[in-house]
């Protein structure tokens, strides 16, 4: 039972932080009102984020760069043009939660940790990780403002300031702050500032329950409907979208591994970006929960049936890469550690073996 709740902590605690701002809303809406505080937070979690990010792996991929592409596009094109049809079937607010859960960037970590688990490529879901989260300063406006400007008043100047101060420096600093002082530490320290980083990102998803339960009080209409509504929405972009990223890279011929970093890494969406960009646009934070959280279910089953299916072998494709990932894969196997990063792995199997 224990070991169980350890494990899904965050999902549990995510059930929490939304019971806290649905029914603490007058005690939570002062810091919630205060965009200082959330842009501060935000900054907080993308810096821990950026800290503990292990990059080396991208140097890797530059050799076949193909998968990675491929999943920055459906990462950035096919997930929003999946979730436009929210704009008729939903109403404003919960349509423009999906929207702008469309336009965020992928994960940071989980992309690259379901990979490896799956026997993917990992330095291609890296990749993706770290190119969308640096463009989402672009990205996420422009596609706002292209999809949302003619049902509401957006500046896309605003958002890309807001975004490039708030998201995309902070994480860089922490890259840079890692790589030229705390490489050890921030490695060694990984999990508790991971940690960190989580509760941060449950402070947020509290402070956008207050806005969500403010706006639905005036609602009637809102319920379970429209609820279950969004839900499947949400569901179905994800699951299209992981769908689609396989077919498309078995079109361009890409090895096993590469299919399994474009469907994972070029589906998935990052919660922290979501919910600072919805709650500056007043829209509706659980269309992200409900993403967020089916995202981390699915590719979960679905990485379990992969890892056991398929050899990490023929995974592999032969590779001197896929080979590292494979013992990589399997020095992380043997510790149990769901949390390390990819070159954690390969830091491991190199003080066991130098020749890798």
């Amino acid at each position: 039972m224990w070991g169980l709740i350890s494990r899904q902590w965050f999902l549990l605690a995510l059930v929490l932080s939304l019971a806290i701002g649905f029914g603490l809303t007058d005690a939570v809406r002062p810091l919630a009102a205060s965009s200082v505080v959330r842009s501060m937070l935000t900054a907080s979690v993308l810096f821990l984020m950026g800290l503990t990010l292990q990059a080396d792996s991208i140097r890797r991929n530059l050799r076949s760069p193909g998968p990675s592409l491929l999943a920055i596009g459906v990462n950035v094109l096919l997930v929003p043009l999946l979730a436009l049809p929210a704009l008729w079937l939903l109403s404003p607010e919960m349509a423009g939660g999906l929207i702008v859960t469309s336009l965020v960037p992928s994960t940071l970590a989980s992309a690259a940790v379901w990979t490896r688990k799956a026997g993917g490529d990992d330095a291609a879901a890296m990749v993706v990780s770290v190119v969308t989260n640096l463009a989402c300063f672009l990205v996420a406006p422009i596609g706002l403002w292209l999809i949302l400007g003619r049902f509401t008043e957006i500046s896309p100047r605003d958002q890309v300031v807001s975004l490039l101060l708030w998201v995309v420096i902070p994480m860089v600093l922490g890259q840079v702050v890692r790589r030229i002082a705390l490489e050890k530490w921030a490695t060694s320290q990984r999990n508790r500032l991971s940690t960190l980083a989580q509760i941060g990102i449950l402070v947020m998803v509290c402070f956008g329950s207050v806005a969500s339960a403010d706006r639905m009080a005036g609602r009637v209409e809102s319920g379970a409907g429209e609820i279950v509504a969004v839900g499947a929405m949400a569901i179905s972009v994800h699951v299209v979208a992981f769908a689609l990223a396989i077919a498309a890279a078995r079109a361009i011929h890409a090895p096993p591994s590469g299919q399994i970093a474009v469907a994972i890494s070029g589906s998935q969406k990052t919660l922290m970006v979501g919910l600072q960009i919805g709650l500056d646009f007043g829209v509706s934070i659980l269309p992200m929960i409900i993403y967020h959280v089916g995202q981390l279910m699915i590719d979960t089953v679905i990485v379990q049936h992969w890892a056991k299916r398929y050899p990490a072998e023929s995974l592999a494709g032969g590779s001197q890469g896929g080979e590292v990932a494979r013992r990589a894969a399997s020095v992380t196997s043997r510790e149990n550690s769901v949390e390390t990063e990819p070159n954690d792995a390969i830091a491991a199997l190199k003080k066991r073996d130098p020749g890798v």
